[in-house]
């Protein structure tokens, strides 16, 4: 399990990494008190957080609680001296798994460790991460940015990967962000073997406090590096980090392709509501049908639709057969304008009507889930 200590006495730091690192979890520690507590949990996303030195003041907590909120597979921990017991009642509110004596024995430093790690175990059997994939039925259907920017939406809640696999001219990073990526998904299939957890994160550029993207190679030459085994390799992974990973694959249907196909959730084919959209797209759903996927695993999304288009959802249906479809509306102007600065549209046009569209489908992709908030139950549920 990777812990992140925080803590402003340094002799109390070492003293809990020897009693941790013991027990074969990766443990990192940081120099400082509560300030840093936002930046750890964002930075390097530990499975939980050890903070030692905020008993005092209630109010303190907010920090806890964002971390909780904006972050909830990282569990915290809190080591105090002293403590009343409205801040226990107030930390248990705030999402606070244990609350620690400082400092603590390296038995119940133990035990406390091992509870957080029983359960983050069980949660990860569970509920392992859904695959959806982005397939262009044409060039310039507006798939790339469908998931670029639902995957900003389903990060609100959840956490989220997106994997660009158009590998000889994936832009996917650009359509969300302005830099450069450091690694990419070539990089990975390179040194596969030191593929884990840590190494997987390291590669991806976080978009967002819940959102990163692999990027394609920058070299289209180093795309022949990269197999299907890598591919499921990095998928395996993936699922059991991550809530939901969303594959951006490119019009390509190769062997490579086939097989994240294979392994996807769902798929999404994306069209306009136009003629030759719709030729590819019956090609396309043929295929699908030759590789044995049931029908109810495909759902097409008709991208820039005008309900007083030519082509409506009744001809598209005569021509396509019975299948879900989600439609997206036109909004070109404002779409246009957060591809050509690398923005999310939620962050550059939060009313419009495709950045509602889209809250509306990672909404019946992610259901919220309704927590209680009584301390009875947090304090029943930690028993």
């Amino acid at each position: 399990m990777k812990i992140a200590l925080i803590s402003p006495n340094r002799n109390n730091l070492q003293e809990m990494k020897r009693a941790l690192e013991a027990g074969s979890h990766s443990v990192m520690l940081i120099d400082g008190g509560k300030s840093k507590m936002r930046a750890v949990a964002e930075q390097e996303q530990p499975d939980l957080l050890l903070v030692e030195g905020m008993c005092c003041d209630p109010n303190e907590l907010g920090q806890v609680e964002y971390v909780t909120t904006h972050h909830p597979k990282v569990a915290v921990i809190l080591l105090c001296a002293t403590h009343t017991p409205e801040f226990l009642i107030n930390s248990m509110r705030a999402g606070v798994r244990e609350v620690l004596p400082s400092p603590a024995s390296s038995g119940a430093l133990e035990a406390a460790v091992n509870r957080v790690a029983a359960k983050l175990a069980g949660v990860h059997a569970r509920s392992p991460g859904k695959i959806f994939a982005f397939i262009p039925c044409k060039g310039g259907s507006g798939a790339t940015f469908l998931a670029t920017n639902l995957g900003y939406q389903l990060a609100e809640s959840r956490t989220v990967l997106l994997i660009d696999l158009n590998l000889q001219f994936g832009d996917a990073l650009s359509f969300v962000h302005d830099g450069k990526p450091a690694s990419t998904l070539a990089d990975v299939a390179h040194d596969i073997s030191r593929l884990d957890a840590s190494f997987l994160a390291a590669s991806t550029v976080k978009v967002a406090p819940n959102y990163s993207i692999l990027a394609a190679p920058e070299d289209p030459a180093q795309a022949m590096e990269i197999k299907p085994e890598h591919i499921d390799a990095i998928l395996n992974l993936a699922v059991t980090q991550y809530d939901f990973i969303l594959l951006d694959t490119g019009r390509t249907l190769d062997t490579l392709s086939i097989r994240a196909l294979d392994r996807a959730y769902r798929i999404f084919p994306v069209l306009q509501a136009g003629l030759p959209y719709l030729r590819n797209a019956s090609k396309l759903l043929a295929v699908c049908k030759s590789l044995g996927y049931p029908i109810d695993k495909i759902e097409l999304i008709i991208n820039r639709f005008e309900k007083s288009g030519e082509i409506g959802l009744d001809a598209i249906r005569r021509s396509l057969g019975t299948i879900s479809l989600h439609t997206v509306p036109n909004s070109y102007k404002e779409v246009n304008a957060s591809i050509n600065h690398g923005n999310p549209l939620i962050e550059t046009a939060r009313s419009n009507a495709v950045t509602r569209n889209l809250a509306e489908f990672a909404l019946s992709l992610s259901p919220k889930q309704e927590e209680s908030r009584s301390l009875f139950g947090r304090l029943f549920k930690r028993a």
